[in-house]
């Protein structure tokens, strides 16, 4: 048991203590919000492409392999969202958020802290995997979202579906990573420089990325909806990953595939979940609550979670 601890500390450890450094320098100003937002926007329209990009081009991994894995990763998603949906309406009826609770239970952070936890535990292989599943997740993430929080209003679900559309196409992660797999697929060649120039950046991409995450957490706004965040960040750390990554058991995925689910499922809500309640009308404060929350219960949950499959020699 203590080695599994051991092995579960290498994977949580380095992440929890650079959220721990992103909230210490937000307190001592030595990053604020300008600096938070415009890092962020660097991760998320070049660092992070670049990493997904280059992870899958340079792998040595057969992906035509991982298809069943990822199938059956979209399909229980969805099957959670169902459960997640129903149950939702039924515990809140008639509560103005179900909406963002319903979000806020399903949607994981696979972009940044899920492959934070998978480069630490699989390295670039696991990451070129996982960027796979991370396209694939985000797509069908970003269409439940808009199902989860369209008001009933035909012409406001249109207007919904428009702009969802818009950021799936124009989403610099999914461009990459098809691109990726576009030059790994017909073996086209990459010169060294620009493999070069791109691991700066790629290199640069979790370390910043933990760093805003972590600045921008406020827990002084849990006190607020305490019923709700609890509620969403009791299905997205606990009901989430022991669905999924039970079933991938019983399906018989083992090693590094279950390892990824695990991570995907466990991770805590996504960020991109504030953005998209704000946008159409939700309650942010909830959403932020939901995402501060599990951001930080993640870190013990998947220690537990590695020390459990580790045990077991799951993954």
């Amino acid at each position: 048991m203590i080695e599994q601890f051991l092995f579960s500390a290498t994977i949580t450890g380095p992440i929890c203590l650079m959220l721990l450094l992103g909230v210490v320098l937000k307190r001592i100003s030595l990053i604020d919000e300008s600096f938070i937002d415009t890092a962020s926007k660097l991760v998320f329209q070049v660092t992070l492409p670049a990493l997904l990009f280059l992870s899958i081009v340079q792998s040595e991994h057969h992906f035509d392999q991982s298809l069943p894995f990822i199938l059956y990763g979209l399909a229980a998603n969805l099957l959670f969202f169902v459960f997640t949906l129903y149950t939702t309406k039924w515990y809140f009826k008639n509560h103005p958020d179900q909406g963002v609770i319903i979000q806020g239970s399903f949607r994981a952070n696979t972009a940044i802290i899920a492959l934070a936890y998978i480069a630490n535990a699989y390295g670039d292989q696991g990451v070129a995997i996982a960027a796979l599943y991370v396209a694939a997740t985000t797509v069908l993430y970003n269409i439940l979202a808009v199902i989860a929080l369209s008001p009933k209003s035909s012409d406001s679900s249109q207007q919904a579906y428009r702009i969802i559309g818009k950021t799936i196409t124009k989403n610099p992660l999914i461009i990459a990573i098809f691109a990726g797999f576009l030059c790994y697929a017909f073996a086209i060649p990459v010169p060294n420089m620009l493999l070069n120039a791109g691991q700066y950046f790629a290199d640069m991409t979790l370390p910043l990325a933990l760093l805003c995450t972590g600045g921008s957490l406020n827990l002084h706004s849990l006190k607020q909806e305490q019923v709700s965040t609890w509620f969403a960040s009791g299905y997205k750390l606990i009901l989430s990953p022991l669905f999924i990554t039970f079933g991938g058991v019983l399906l018989g995925f083992r090693g590094i595939e279950l390892g990824i689910l695990f991570f995907m499922t466990a991770a805590p809500t996504a960020a991109a979940s504030y953005v998209m309640a704000r946008a159409m009308g939700g309650n942010p404060t909830l959403a932020a609550n939901i995402i501060a929350l599990t951001t930080v219960a993640s870190l013990l949950t998947c220690t537990i979670g590695i020390v459990l499959l580790s045990n077991l020699r799951l993954m």
